[in-house]
Formats: C-alpha cells, sequence, structure tokens
C-alpha cells in the first residue's frame, strides 16, 4: 500500500472513530484529552462534534493551523509525562482521550504508549474511552465502528471498577 492510501486510510479511520466515540461518550460525565495537537484537524474535529465539552490539548510544541489553535487554558505545553501529571494534579477527569502520539518509529511509538497508559488512565472516568493509533496498555481493549479495519485504530475502555 502507498504512504498516500495509508494516510488516507488513517484520515477516516480517525473520523469515523472519533464521531462513534463523540456518540459513545454522550451521558458520560468529563472532559475530552487530545494528545498531539499537530495541525490541528482531530481537535477541531472534537470540538465542533463535541461543543459543550472541554478539550484539554497536550502538545511540545504548538505550530497547529492558526484556526484550530485551543484557548491557552486549555493547551499544556511540553512533555506529555509532565504534562498528563499536571492535569491530574489540576483534578481533571476525562470521558474520552484520544492518543495521536507518534514519532513514526514502531519500537518508539509502542514503548512511548506502554509507558504513558498509565497516566493517562488516572484520569480517566470509569467507562471513558481512549482511541488510539498506537497499543496501550491496561485498558479494556474493545471494538470500534465496523468500518474500521482493528489494526489501524484502537478502542479502549477505562475498566469501570479502575481505582486511580
Amino acid at each position: 500500500m502507498s504512504r498516500l492510501e495509508s494516510m488516507r486510510r488513517r484520515l477516516s479511520a480517525q473520523i469515523d472513530g472519533l464521531n462513534w466515540a463523540a456518540r459513545a461518550v454522550d451521558g458520560l460525565e468529563g472532559d475530552i484529552l487530545e494528545l498531539g495537537l499537530g495541525n490541528g484537524r482531530t481537535y477541531d474535529h472534537l470540538r465542533e462534534n463535541l461543543p459543550d465539552r472541554r478539550i484539554w490539548v497536550i502538545d511540545r510544541v504548538l505550530q497547529a493551523h492558526p484556526s484550530c489553535i485551543p484557548p491557552t487554558e486549555d493547551f499544556l505545553q511540553g512533555e506529555a509525562d509532565d504534562m498528563l501529571d499536571e492535569l491530574a494534579r489540576r483534578g481533571a477527569r476525562m470521558a474520552l482521550a484520544h492518543y495521536d502520539f507518534g514519532f513514526g518509529v514502531k519500537e518508539k511509538d509502542v514503548e512511548e504508549g506502554a509507558r504513558l497508559s498509565p497516566l493517562i488512565a488516572a484520569l480517566m472516568v470509569p467507562g471513558g474511552l481512549v482511541i488510539s493509533q498506537q497499543p496501550l496498555v491496561g485498558f479494556h481493549q474493545i471494538a470500534g465502528p465496523e468500518s474500521i479495519d482493528p489494526e489501524r485504530y484502537l478502542f479502549y475502555r477505562q475498566p469501570d471498577n479502575d481505582v486511580t
């Protein structure tokens, strides 16, 4: 598969996955967490589909399209570990997290996802959803939309009985 076809498949999976997740967290208390702002496309999609939710954003640098820059009070710039700890100190609780970090080197991506998983889990409300293009640990993996190859995007639910 060409890189261009792979990108189209990834973008379709993101759109379908985010739409599905937005419906799935309806009625669940908590904020939204965007891990990796990049150009801001998924952030923009989340704010359009979840207009009544606070969306926290974490990234090392702010380089989004000008129309996709989150409010200053919702953007945490720095290393993910530190920023996730900061959210925990603030008492933030997430109904949905979208994990969009990646180096583009599978081994590094898998290692980082495993390392950050407990920090993300500490923020999730019971039953909260995490969607990710990288494998995460400590969550209950669930099936996402049928339109998405289960190896392209991964869907997780925070266990209801989790004590964090």
